[in-house]
């Protein structure tokens, strides 16, 4: 599941207060890592930590307001790996208020053994505070990330003194992602199967659904204060277009510039504006829960639902719905853009080399190495099988004569409605997925059988969305640190941003859109924008040189 929010309160004076405590009260900060090794006489051998030889606890810490780990141990992957691999994780939760959290945790130097968090200016504030394990002498005692990611990948995620401390999620070599359109299929049917492929038809289509059914929500965009929906509206205004929004910036030739006077971003605003003037779009778009979301997804009183993975979501609707009506579910639509627009230049979602987000293993720990040995192991290919298709001898038995790709049985098939159930928890439990091996292994399965048998997520991935998501590695790591210039320049940006975005949003005229947005342009330049586009240029170009080869 790929939902993304960085959290934006600076934790400089937590980092500063507890680097304080642990000088003052000779902390660890600085003590040798369990590194698994024993002295004999004058001679050190090394020893590899044996995942499931004796057991292995540790702390997890979720960094996201939105995220709630899945209990431990309550499902058949996770119950299999506690059992199995005498691995056992205790939960640590945001509460809703994620930066708070981890500000305080920090403050009172109680971190958790293992954070899951966005890469960049949050994790190098914690890595220069001396609080992050270095996973360099590790990389070839447990191979799975050197084997999957490779080098290159790697050397992308190092810090500036060289050394690795980020094991990164959904890391990969080839296009994935979910992110587009979800349509209730038994609603599009009795609406007579209109065309769905400009921003034209889609508003003539919201329109028939709020005549016809008053109690659905014709568009549903997720939760809109975070984008989802809102930025997959913004893709089909401009070929090549999903790469902008999180970045507060769009190129222009070799240099970032503003999106507050970007055309295609001020057109899908005026767009989106005009659909939530006329109650096209969840009234509570800004305000809605995740829960308020899934409730309606799950019972089919949604028409068009958009967001960075409404796979993830839908997946289980279409198997409920579909259990109760045959007729009813859920299917994915190519990308809608606007009239005059290539179709196959818009892309709603992006991948990375690098993936999503990163875990970090924190100085807090007992054992790194094992940690990290537990990471290695959940990566792998049969890591990732238990979770993707549960314990060996359900849906999967042995490997094939590869030595890593899973046999499927046949309750792949005639069980799937189970399977896609035991997904919709353990997807939140994938902390390292191996895009590659995942993605590779159940497309290459799922092409031998019959269209009607292919598991949903699947099969849209295929047709739609693997085939609709852009490539944005060159823009990862833009961020300044939180208290530089450029920092405080970037906090005020982002609250700019999102106060202009949710005013336009309630805006009654498309003249009022663009107010907001020129109003928005001015405080921007005011707070220093000119200055932060300098400096994530420079650092965009910087990626370009290492992507090419360059040092």
């Amino acid at each position: 599941m790929k939902m993304r929010k960085k959290f934006i309160t600076p934790i400089v004076s937590a980092v500063m207060a507890v680097s304080l405590l642990a000088g003052c009260s000779g902390g660890n900060n600085n003590a040798p890592q369990n590194t698994g090794s024993t002295n004999s006489g004058s001679e050190t051998v090394s020893q590899k930590f044996e995942l499931g030889a004796q057991p292995l606890d540790f702390s997890f810490y979720g960094h996201y307001d939105w995220y709630t780990m899945p209990p431990w141990g309550e499902d058949a992957s996770s119950k299999w790996i506690k059992e199995n691999k005498q691995v056992n994780i205790k939960a640590i939760h945001s509460g809703g208020s994620a930066a708070q959290k981890l500000n305080t945790m920090i403050a009172t130097n109680d971190l958790p053994d293992v954070i899951w968090m966005e890469r960049g200016s949050d994790v190098e504030k914690l890595r220069q505070a001396g609080m992050l394990v270095s996973y360099d002498e590790y990389l070839d005692k447990y191979p799975n990330l050197k084997k999957w990611l490779g080098d290159a990948g790697i050397n992308m995620l190092r810090s500036e003194d060289g050394k690795l401390y980020q094991f990164p999620n959904w890391y990969t070599s080839q296009p994935n992602g979910n992110a587009g359109y979800v349509v209730n299929k038994k609603i599009y049917e009795e609406l007579g199967s209109p065309k769905l492929e400009t921003t034209d038809d889609l508003y003539e289509y919201l329109k028939q659904v709020k005549a016809k059914y008053p109690n659905v929500t014709p568009f549903e965009p997720h939760l809109a204060k975070d984008g989802q929906g809102l930025d997959v509206l913004y893709s089909a205004f401009k070929e090549d277009n999903q790469k902008f929004p999180p970045m507060r910036a769009v190129p222009n030739g070799s240099e970032l510039t503003s999106i507050f006077t970007d055309s295609a971003f001020r057109e899908s605003m005026q767009y989106t504006a005009k659909l939530f003037r006329e109650r096209l779009i969840t009234q509570d778009a800004m305000t809605q829960t995740l829960d308020q979301v899934t409730e309606k997804v799950m019972t089919g009183n949604v028409a068009v639902f958009a967001a960075a993975s409404p796979t993830d979501m839908a997946m289980q609707a279409h198997a409920e719905l579909t259990a109760k009506d045959k007729d009813a579910g859920y299917f994915m639509i190519w990308p809608v853009h606007k009239e005059g627009l290539d179709k196959n230049k818009i892309f709603p979602g992006t991948y990375t080399q690098l993936g999503w987000n990163v875990m970090v293993i924190t100085k807090k720990a007992k054992d790194p190495e094992a940690i990290f040995a537990f990471m290695d192991w959940y990566t792998s290919p049969e890591g990732q099988s238990v979770l993707m298709w549960g314990p060996p001898g359900l849906y999967w038995d042995g490997v094939e004569e590869d030595g890593f790709t899973p046999k499927f049985t046949e309750k792949y098939v005639t069980e799937a409605d189970e399977l896609a159930k035991l997904q919709g928890t353990t997807i939140n439990m994938n902390w390292l997925g191996n895009t590659v091996f995942v993605d590779g292994t159940k497309a290459k399965y799922e092409s031998t059988l019959p269209e009607e048998q292919r598991n949903w997520s699947t099969r849209w991935q295929n047709e739609i969305t693997w085939k609709t998501q852009s490539d944005a590695t060159e823009f990862i790591n833009l961020d300044p640190m939180p208290e530089s210039e450029e920092g405080i320049i970037r906090q005020r940006i982002e609250d700019i941003f999102l106060e202009a975005r949710a005013k336009a949003l309630f805006a009654k005229s498309d003249e009022e859109v663009l107010s907001i947005l020129d109003q928005a342009q001015k405080d921007a330049e005011s707070a220093g924008y000119d200055k932060l586009l300098k400096f994530k240029t420079e650092k965009w170009q910087g990626n370009l040189s290492k992507m090419a080869g360059n040092s």
